[in-house]
């Protein structure tokens, strides 16, 4: 049985500057781009028109310091996919991978370890120090079962090392492109996104908090649970649209209010509001917490305007001019 392993500079000085507003008190930083890239309704509107498809990620990571890995959810990628990811985006910026749905809405998170070594090995480590978080997003059909979570947990690398071990135990479905390899050895985080009222429960918060998991802070439009409790030493959110599930983009008012929430996670905080599932409250982090925010709303084009938004306003903004590859 497989067992966790517990374990940039950037290119120009206004880039530099940006990084330097979104660290903490120990280098904790503030990360905020878009679930994806490649959606043809940006063209012409986000994406200048006459922009290459080819040098769309290029642009967005020009204009904000993250973003998701949606395809890597529907199928298995392969290492030049995420060689080229890596070589088009600039020093500093991070990706945050969807996990295979295969894992979280197929196999349901039982007997996964075949499929999550077959994930790790379809080019993940080739990502190197732009490598963050792995997001597993459950179904809305699949409520809280510990013993299920707790199984699944325990076979999470926790560093690259580790990831690259199990990787290597890949089946046919990967082949001989295989990359389970990595070139330093950096931890490795996760976050999970529930969608079942099941989880709005004490017991589910310190289940995450005994296994280092983030839980996702998704904002649903009130379709499926905001939960807020903090669960690990970096907190992840994902912003889907404030009246509208994937469309309705955020005022200027609600992203104040998101930033306000941001800063005090980022600063090593832990605030409670009536999304607040735990009995207990996660102590401060001296240090700082790393957040990940990420747009979702992205069908009325509303994802990187509000992202770039948001960065303003924590200033982490970019000047796409200065950023280097």
């Amino acid at each position: 049985m497989i067992t966790p392993r517990t374990a940039s500079k950037t290119a120009a000085a206004t880039a530099a500057a940006a990084a330097a507003a979104g660290r903490g008190r120990a280098g904790a930083s503030i990360h905020v781009g878009t679930s994806g890239w490649l959606y043809p309704a940006w063209r012409g509107r986000f994406y200048p028109t006459g922009l290459p498809h080819r040098r769309e990620l290029e642009y967005l990571s020009r204009r904000m310091g993250s973003a998701e890995i949606n395809g890597s959810f529907y199928s298995l990628q392969r290492p030049e996919r995420y060689q080229s990811w890596r070589a088009q985006t600039p020093d500093d910026f991070v990706f945050a991978v969807k996990g295979s749905r295969f894992i979280t809405h197929m196999k349901r998170l039982r007997d996964v370890v075949t499929p999550l070594a077959n994930f790790l090995a379809s080019g993940v480590l080739a990502l190197g120090p732009k490598l963050g978080p792995v997001l597993w997003q459950l179904p809305p059909n699949l409520a809280f079962e510990p013993d299920r979570l707790a199984e699944f947990f325990a076979i999470l690398p926790r560093d690259t090392r580790a990831a690259a071990e199990l990787a290597q135990q890949h089946d046919q479905r990967v082949g001989d492109w295989a990359w389970t390899t990595t070139e330093a050895n950096r931890p490795l985080r996760h976050a999970l996104e529930v969608r079942h009222p099941s989880y709005r429960s004490p017991e589910f918060v310190e289940l995450l908090r005994s296994h280092g998991i983030a839980l996702v802070v998704a904002d649903t439009a009130g379709i499926w649970p905001l939960l807020d409790d903090v669960t690990a030493d970096f907190v992840y959110v994902r912003l889907h649209g404030a009246e509208e599930l994937y469309a309705s983009g955020y005022t200027a008012q609600a992203l104040s209010t998101w930033a306000q929430r941001i800063r005090a996670w980022h600063t090593g905080e832990a605030p409670r509001s009536e999304h607040t599932a735990g009995t207990h409250t996660a102590p401060s982090r001296p240090e700082g917490r790393d957040v990940y925010v990420y747009f979702d709303n992205d069908a009325k084009v509303k994802a990187p305007g509000d992202a770039i938004a948001l960065a303003r306003q924590l200033g982490v903004d970019r000047d796409p001019g200065a950023v280097g590859g």
